[in-house]
């Protein structure tokens, strides 16, 4: 085996679309694919007092990201995937810094889902993508979002702005 494609996930329809990509690329490769998915005990912000929770809260938000972990594992793949082996990781730590610490040097390939960033979200949350780009030790594939997440984005709005929705223009663009 060549390598490690790295890739993170949390269950959106853009780290599964990433997800896909890097069993691809680690297939290619004939490389072995890591999947972390990033978490954060409760309360573990830049506001919270404290070391985040007891040892019991602790352990439980772990569990909760492990078993979170296999079911978008199942979800992407129903579940092992063929031609690759598999290595998941529930990693404490902000998405951006637990992806770029999985990366074990510059042979390896970290894929990261990107998508549309309202001005909102980018105050809100720091775009991951953008943090593995300027710091990953490797080179970084940016994965677009899938055609299905504009079709569920403008149904959004239609919702959202409560403008009528039209079934038949729908399914013409699922043709």
């Amino acid at each position: 085996m060549r390598g490690r494609v790295v890739v993170g996930v949390y269950g959106s329809f853009g780290s599964l679309t990433a997800l896909h990509a890097a069993h691809a690329e680690a297939r290619a490769r004939e490389a072995e694919l890591w999947v972390v998915l990033a978490w954060q005990p409760p309360l573990a912000g830049p506001g919270a007092r404290g070391g985040g929770g007891g040892t019991a809260l602790l352990t439980a938000s772990r569990e909760a990201a492990v078993e979170r972990l296999r079911e978008v594992l199942d979800t992407a793949f129903g579940g092992a995937p063929a031609g690759v082996t598999l290595a998941g990781l529930a990693v404490r730590g902000t998405p951006g810094a637990a992806l770029v610490g999985a990366v074990r040097d510059s042979g390896d390939l970290l894929v990261v889902g990107t998508g549309p960033r309202g001005p909102l979200l980018r105050v809100l949350r720091p775009s991951v993508s953008r943090y593995c780009l300027r710091r990953a030790p490797c080179p970084v594939l940016a994965v677009p979002p899938g055609p299905l997440r504009a079709d569920l984005d403008a149904v959004r709005r239609r919702i959202v702005w409560r403008r009528p929705l039209d079934a038949g223009d729908l399914l013409r663009r699922a043709a």
